[in-house]
């Protein structure tokens, strides 16, 4: 019989951040979204800016990821991100701020591509609080 459960593993550069069983795992990717059940073909996919969903029995935790990698392979989902924040240390007031900011006029085409970047983690920030206080 196949092992009906999953492990996700989240590393930073500074540390691995979990290592922890899972029924299943959602990853937001760069071109979408990508749930991963025990069993999964393996693959390795970019990650954009957003929500990484853990669920355990009845309980989902929630965790901003900024961008990186991830591997699914032998029901072992690893992700690589330069930042992983839990839900719950997300700071939405300073999110707001930074999308507030993102939205002044830039006057270099590099300088747009920051801005759009800064708004997509803006806004995955604040989806992320949201998702996880039930909204």
């Amino acid at each position: 019989m196949p092992d009906r459960q999953l492990q996700c593993v989240v590393v930073t550069p500074e540390k691995a951040v979990l290592d922890t069983p899972a029924d299943f795992v959602a990853l937001t990717l760069y071109d979408g979204e990508l749930g991963v059940l025990p069993g999964r073909a393996p693959l390795i996919g970019r990650l954009g800016f957003g929500d990484l969903r853990i669920k355990s029995g009845d309980h989902t935790q929630h965790f901003f990821i900024d961008g990186g990698f991830a591997q699914v392979r032998a029901n072992v989902v690893t992700v690589l991100t330069p930042r992983a924040i839990k839900a719950e240390n997300i700071d939405k007031a300073a999110a707001e701020q930074a999308l507030q900011a993102a939205h002044a006029p830039a006057t270099t085409p590099e300088a747009q591509e920051e801005q759009l970047k800064a708004q997509q983690r803006a806004r995955g920030q604040l989806l992320v609080a949201e998702r996880a206080a039930g909204g």
